[in-house]
C-alpha cells in the first residue's frame, strides 16, 4: 500500500467536494434584485416624487373630511375667469385638492367661501391615505373674506 494521500480512501471521504455554483441561480438572484430596485424606483417616482409646486387662488367652494377607510380632507377652489374648450360654452375653472396637514385643514374649514391663495404640491399619483387628488395643499398663503350682500329669504 502506498502512502500517497491522493489515493487514500480516508482522504477522499474527508475532503468535501466543491460544487460549482449554478450560473442560472445567480442570474435569477440578479434579475430579482433588479426587479425589486426597478419596482421601488417606480413607486417612489409615481407616489412620492414631487412633480410640481405652485399656487392657485380662488373662492373656496367646499372643504370636507371623507372616506371609507382613510378619512382624508378634500376641497375645491373655484378660480376666477372662464375657460372653455368648446367654442360658445362657458366653463369655470375648478381646482380640486387634498390636504394632509391637520393645521391647514382646520384653517380651510373655518374659511369656507373666502377668497384664498393656496400653495400645493403635485404628485404623479394619489395615495389613499394622502387623499383622492394628486394635488396636495400644504399651506395657505392668504385669506380674504368676501363681502357679499345678504339677500333676505322669502
Amino acid at each position: 500500500m502506498s502512502n500517497n494521500p491522493i489515493n487514500s480512501p480516508e482522504q477522499s471521504l474527508a475532503q468535501p467536494t466543491v460544487k460549482k455554483k449554478s450560473g442560472f441561480r445567480r442570474f435569477l438572484r440578479i434579475l430579482l434584485l433588479l426587479l425589486l430596485i426597478g419596482l421601488a424606483l417606480f413607486f417612489y417616482f409615481r407616489y412620492f416624487f414631487v412633480f410640481g409646486e405652485g399656487s392657485k387662488a380662488g373662492e373656496l367652494n367646499f372643504f370636507v373630511k371623507k372616506g371609507y377607510v382613510f378619512k382624508t380632507y378634500e376641497g375645491r377652489v373655484i378660480q376666477t375667469g372662464y375657460n372653455s374648450k368648446v367654442p360658445g360654452s362657458i366653463q369655470s375653472n375648478e381646482f380640486e385638492f387634498s390636504v394632509v396637514n391637520e393645521r391647514v385643514a382646520q384653517q380651510l374649514m373655518s374659511n369656507s367661501g373666502a377668497f384664498m391663495e393656496l400653495h400645493y404640491k403635485e404628485y404623479l399619483g394619489a395615495l389613499p391615505w394622502r387623499g383622492m387628488s394628486k394635488y396636495v395643499v400644504d399651506s395657505v398663503i392668504s385669506v380674504q373674506k368676501i363681502n357679499k350682500a345678504e339677500t333676505p329669504l322669502p
